[in-house]
């Protein structure tokens, strides 16, 4: 199993900024087998519910022997504060909403690497819109779940 590290990732501003995610937690459920890695950006400037997360799972249904994989990252942004009340107070800003993306995969106890490989490359061609030939992606925090169904410790 893969170590979990800090991730380093790039936005989609008109202007890309690099966000650092350091790890968090490892959660493993023994019953159900579920796993789950989180990671938090730390901008010393807001709070920590404020903060960008990004957070993978990993469970296998006993039944039916199907892998089930998913990544999301949570982006939530805060109010903006209008100033001050009559009395002077100025509420501290509270997060208004969160924008969250994210991907999941449900996978065959039959499957191998390079067919889940092939499905998350897939996908992520189509979301990127590339249209011509690219070598698939087969490192990272997203290959080694969807892929290698491997999450971090």
């Amino acid at each position: 199993m893969a170590n979990i590290a800090n991730i380093v990732v790039y936005d989609g501003a008109t202007t890309p900024a690099a966000h650092t995610l350091i790890p968090i937690s490892v959660e493993k459920d023994q019953k159900s087998g579920r796993i789950e890695a989180l990671w938090r950006e730390q901008v010393a400037s807001l709070p920590t519910y404020a903060q960008v997360t990004f957070r993978v799972t990993m469970v296998r249904t006993n039944k039916s022997g199907v892998w089930h994989t998913d990544a999301r990252v949570e982006i939530p942004v805060m109010e903006a504060v209008a100033g001050a009340n009559a009395s002077g107070y100025t509420a501290a800003p509270k997060v208004a909403y969160t924008d969250t993306t994210g991907m999941y995969g449900h996978y065959s106890e039959r499957g191998t690497i390079a067919g889940r490989r092939l499905s998350k490359q897939m996908l992520l061609n189509v979301g990127n819109n590339v249209a011509t030939s690219v070598p698939p992606v087969s490192a990272g925090v997203l290959d080694e779940l969807f892929s290698a169904l491997v999450t971090p410790t």
